[in-house]
Order: C-alpha cells, then sequence, then structure tokens
C-alpha cells in the first residue's frame, strides 16, 4: 500500500510539475527585443504575402499606380484560383507553426487575426468559387475591362502606350478563359437569369461601335481613349500614328474577336436560363446565402434577422418623413408626398448636356463646402484629393447610380466620385447632398484615402476591406452632416431619410430574394411602394441583389452598429466624450470586423473614463 501511494505521490508530482511548466510557459514575460523581433517577423511576411499577391496581378499593380507588368492583364483561368488556394495553405500554416502570438504586440497580433482570419474564409470559400456571375450589369469584364483601360491606364511614354496595346491584345486570351468559367458555372446549373443576358449583350455591342469596327465617323471607345492619351504625348507625329495603327490592329484582331465570342456564348447561354433570381437555386444555395451574410456584415446575424431589422427601419424612417411631410404643409399622405417628389419637375435638372454639367457643378460645391468643416468632426484628414465625374456612356445604363474609386497610392490620380447620368430623373436634386456625403466626403474618399495613407498597418490592410465597415461608414456619412446643420433645406433632409430609407429596404429585399424566394417583380413593388425613388432605381437596385447576394445588406448594419457605439461612448463618458476622438477610433485602424469596431471603440471608452 505504502508502495502504491508513493507511486500515486510521484505521478501526482509529475503531473503537477508539468501542468506548472505549462502555465510558466503560458504567463512567460517577453522582453522589448524578443517582441520587436516576433512582430517584424510577422510584419515581413504580411509584406511579403502582399508583394507576392501584386506581383500575381498585373491589374492591381496598375491600381497601385506600379508599372511593373503593364502590358499584362489578369489570368482568369482555374489554374489560377487552384494557385491562390494552394498560396493560402502554405501562409495558413506557416501563421499557426511559425508564430508566437504571446511575443506579438498588439497591433501586430490584430494584423495577424485579421490575416489568418481572411486567409480561413477564402479556404473555407473555395467550394464557393463559382456561385457567382463573372459578367453582370453591375460589374462584369465585358465592361470592367474597358473601364479598367480607360480610368487606370495612364499613358506618359511611349513604352506605356505600346503596354496599353499589349493589353488590348491580351483581351482575346483573357475573355476565351471568361467563357470557360461560364461553362464551368453551368456545369453545376449556375446560370445568370435571363435579364441580364441583354444588358451584357448591349454593352458588349457598345464597344464595338464606331473606328475601326465600322465605318462610322466617330472613333470605339477604346480607341478614342488611347488616340486621346498618346495625342498628349510629347513624340513626333509620326510615332504617334504609328501607335494608333498598332492599337487599330489589336482592337481589329483581339477586343473584337474576344467580344464577338463573348456575344455570341451569351445569345445561346439566354436559351438555357430561366427567371428564378434568388440564390436558392444554386446547390447548397441556402448555406451558402447564410455564409455570404456572414462575411458582408461580419456578424452573426440570420437571414430572417436582418429581414426583421429592415422591416422596423422602414417604418421608423416612414414616421421621420411623415414629419417633414407636415413641415412642408403637404396635402396629402405620404405614398402621395412620395409621387410629388418623384414627379415634381422643381426637384430635376435638365437631361441635357447643360443639366448634367449643373449636377456635376453642384455635386463638387457640395463636397468643396464639407471640406471647410473638416476639422470640426476629424483629427485625421485625407492628403488625396477627390474628383467628381459622370460615368462613361459605354457603361452609364447598366452602371450603378453612384460609385467611388480609390486613389493611387502615389498620388497620380486622385479619388474619384461617379454620378451616374443617364437618367436624370433617377438623380434628384434633394438626394444630391446625402449622395456626395456617402461617396465623397466624409464617406468612402474621407475613410478609403485615410486607410490608404496610414503608416501603422501593413499593406493588406490599407488595401483589404470589409462592406460592413465601409458601407456602414458610407451611410453614417450621410447622417453627420445633419448633425452639422447641412441639409438646412427640408427637402434635402427628406432626400437624407429617402436614401437611409433605400438601404433599410435593401435589407427587406435582398434577403426577400435569396431566402424568401422573392422575384424581380416582387422586390420592385416593394421599393416602389415604400421609397420616393424612381422606378429604374428600384428595378437597378433588385437587379444588384440578384448578381451581388448579401452585399446590400451592409450598409444598415454596418450603420447601425456604428451609432450604437457612438451612443455607449457618449452615455459613458458624459461631458468626456469628443466626436473628433470617436471617428478618429473609428478610422484610423482601416477597415475591420465590426465585432473588432467594437472592441477598439471599448477600449477607447475605458481609456477615458
Amino acid at each position: 500500500m505504502k508502495q502504491y501511494f508513493l507511486k500515486s505521490f510521484l505521478l501526482l508530482s509529475v503531473i503537477t510539475l508539468l501542468a506548472n511548466c505549462k502555465k510558466e510557459k503560458k504567463e512567460k514575460q517577453y522582453s522589448a527585443i524578443e517582441i520587436l523581433t516576433e512582430s517584424k517577423k510577422v510584419n515581413d511576411f504580411f509584406q511579403k504575402s502582399f508583394d507576392e499577391l501584386v506581383d500575381l496581378h498585373p491589374e492591381f499593380q496598375t491600381r497601385l499606380g506600379i508599372k511593373k507588368d503593364y502590358g499584362k492583364l489578369d489570368d482568369n483561368s482555374p489554374k489560377a484560383k487552384e494557385r491562390d488556394l494552394q498560396l493560402n495553405k502554405e501562409k495558413l500554416a506557416w501563421l499557426i507553426d511559425s508564430v508566437n502570438i504571446n511575443a506579438l504586440n498588439q497591433d501586430v497580433l490584430l494584423s495577424y487575426k485579421l490575416f489568418k482570419q481572411n486567409i480561413e474564409n477564402n479556404i473555407n470559400d473555395y467550394k464557393y468559387r463559382l456561385y457567382n456571375y463573372p459578367v453582370n450589369q453591375m460589374f462584369g469584364a465585358q465592361s470592367g475591362k474597358p473601364a479598367f483601360m480607360i480610368n487606370m491606364h495612364s499613358i506618359d511614354s511611349v513604352y506605356d502606350a505600346k503596354a496599353y496595346i499589349s493589353r488590348l491584345e491580351n483581351f482575346n486570351k483573357f475573355f476565351t478563359q471568361l467563357i470557360e468559367n461560364l461553362k464551368e458555372r453551368e456545369a453545376i446549373d449556375i446560370i445568370p437569369p435571363k435579364f441580364v443576358f441583354d444588358k451584357v449583350i448591349q454593352d458588349s455591342e457598345n464597344i464595338l461601335e464606331g473606328k475601326p469596327f465600322d465605318q462610322t465617323n466617330k472613333q470605339s471607345t477604346l480607341l478614342k481613349d488611347f488616340s486621346n492619351k498618346v495625342n498628349k504625348l510629347e513624340i513626333e507625329d509620326n510615332i504617334k500614328s504609328n501607335l494608333i495603327a498598332q492599337a487599330n490592329n489589336a482592337l481589329l484582331t483581339s477586343v473584337k474577336p474576344a467580344y464577338k465570342n463573348l456575344i455570341s456564348f451569351m445569345k445561346d447561354q439566354k436559351k438555357r436560363a430561366n427567371s428564378d433570381h434568388g440564390v436558392w437555386k444554386f446547390p447548397n444555395g441556402e448555406a451558402f446565402f447564410n455564409n455570404a451574410l456572414k462575411r458582408t456584415t461580419t456578424t452573426n446575424l440570420t437571414s430572417d434577422e436582418i429581414h426583421e431589422i429592415g422591416l422596423k427601419e422602414v417604418a421608423r424612417i416612414h414616421e421621420e418623413m411623415n414629419a417633414i411631410r407636415k413641415k412642408v404643409k403637404f396635402k396629402g399622405n405620404l405614398q402621395e408626398f412620395f409621387e410629388f417628389m418623384k414627379t415634381d419637375s422643381q426637384f430635376y435638372y435638365s437631361k441635357n448636356q447643360k443639366g448634367k454639367d449643373a449636377y456635376l457643378a453642384k455635386a463638387v460645391h457640395i463636397i468643396d463646402s464639407m471640406k471647410t468643416r473638416l476639422d470640426e468632426i476629424f483629427i485625421t484628414k485625407p492628403k488625396a484629393d477627390i474628383l467628381v465625374k459622370a460615368v462613361e456612356s459605354f457603361r452609364e445604363k447598366s452602371a450603378g447610380k453612384a460609385f467611388y474609386n480609390r486613389p493611387a497610392p502615389d498620388g497620380s490620380r486622385p479619388g474619384i466620385y461617379y454620378a451616374n447620368l443617364y437618367d436624370m430623373k433617377s438623380m434628384p436634386t434633394y438626394q444630391m447632398e446625402a449622395l456626395a456625403y456617402h461617396e465623397g466626403i466624409p464617406g468612402h474618399h474621407m475613410q478609403l484615402a485615410i486607410q490608404q495613407e496610414l503608416d501603422s498597418i501593413p499593406m493588406f490592410r490599407k488595401f483589404g476591406g470589409y462592406t460592413a465597415y465601409t458601407e456602414g461608414w458610407g451611410l453614417y456619412s450621410e447622417f453627420i452632416p445633419k448633425e452639422m446643420g447641412f441639409y438646412a433645406d427640408p427637402y434635402s433632409d427628406f432626400g437624407r431619410l429617402a436614401m437611409e430609407l433605400w438601404r433599410a429596404c435593401r435589407l427587406v429585399v435582398d434577403t426577400g430574394i435569396h431566402s424568401k424566394k422573392w422575384t424581380r417583380e416582387e422586390g420592385i413593388k416593394y421599393y416602389t411602394e415604400n421609397t420616393p425613388n424612381a422606378e429604374l432605381d428600384a428595378v437597378k437596385m433588385v437587379e444588384r441583389h440578384i448578381v451581388m447576394p448579401s452585399q446590400a445588406t451592409a450598409y444598415k448594419i454596418g450603420m447601425l452598429k456604428i451609432l450604437e457605439l457612438r451612443a455607449k461612448a457618449k452615455k459613458d463618458l458624459g461631458d468626456k466624450y469628443d466626436i473628433r476622438e470617436f471617428h478618429e477610433v473609428v478610422i484610423s485602424q482601416g477597415a475591420i470586423p465590426l465585432n473588432i469596431l467594437e472592441d477598439f471603440v471599448m477600449k477607447y471608452i475605458a481609456s477615458k473614463s
């Protein structure tokens, strides 16, 4: 018995010793040198990974202002997707096996967690790599490639011009890969709904209008862009002529067959398409949509919960709109007020060029006015400037209402706020303020330009993003000016509410289409009955939901979280609350998931309490 207890005691002692060793190891205090060394090792890995990503994507290089592979387009093949998956697996293995997370400083630890989460998501989502429509009316290659050439490929030398020509020569290869990708999706019954086809075909045919594709007097979109850029170079005329001749040849031998083949394929595939609009029609569509919502909102909210939030927000905003209706002494109910706002000519610029120019000038004025007030609500401000442009004619019919392009990191290209002036009835004057604040300042330009200019975060965070954070900030930025005394005109304030209402309706319709099997027509009807927006707005938005499942839920979910955190900061800090400091906390780390944003705000509150 004595021997048994001795053995038991020795065994217990060994177990206790091992447990203490484990505890000591876990609680080890690392020196400043050890933390600096491990943190630098991880930051170097982030930079190496980002450089590898840039090297593999010539078009991303161009967006960054890098002219390394200036004559190439991205690899669009299935092999490229497999390569990316393998690289992600290798990176994840390194993060797990080679990093001592206990020896990282807090900033690098956050980056580590974000990078690791991104990699894990990419690996887990590989099974859904075909769950999208590579050509669609929102961001399809048929309009995206020409837009890229026009807006991103600058020509400052003969080398740049030859690189432009080289890219034109690669169109046919890229579009061949694109068609193969479409066939791969069709093999698992993922085909766009019928309405998508005519829009893609129209966009494609637009590119083939004008010289050298036909004998009309006008130049085609791409030839006009190339010629304008080359003619600005200070080189001999014969060199210019030779370059333009080479571009003509590339357009005829590569761009033309690329688009002809795509048009032919789309016309053929349209015969096999149907009008089922939600992703519920995909294999495992419900699981895919739940995953998409999780990625988009960075929350665990279910489709039903998001739908209900939308319904409640719609009801609340309707009440605030009714208050404005009474304030302006409108005789009639809210629906009649909506109709008045839709149809009264006082709220719309003319559809001619004079009206469009006036719209752009007013948008510039709105942004410039806000610039003069930024010190009141911000500590850090962007260095990059912002330009206001109309969406180009070749894609304006299918493009969205408004959007923003980031500036080039090297300062060679400003941020661009695009306004779609194709249908001036879709761009009422009472929405101009909210739209400019969202896309410009203090919205996306403020946030994304600052994010790129931060020195404290690695490159993958400077150019990465979380839709709920980014678009949540954009929608929150429509609200901030109200507190600063903007929206002085009650109709403009109504426009602000109309924009917010639009985003609330998105929660209802997006989930309605993809979870509740709403049709395209049911979605359009919900928008037209509950908002003052033009029917074309409703059509475009519903069609956007269909080809970009979950994306539009980000705006309201993100805004509500920012407002919730701001209310808590105000309540807990009282007189110590400073909106400039709160905004600094929100935008000083770049784009982050909403739960991480909440952690930052809680730490800020604790530090001030």
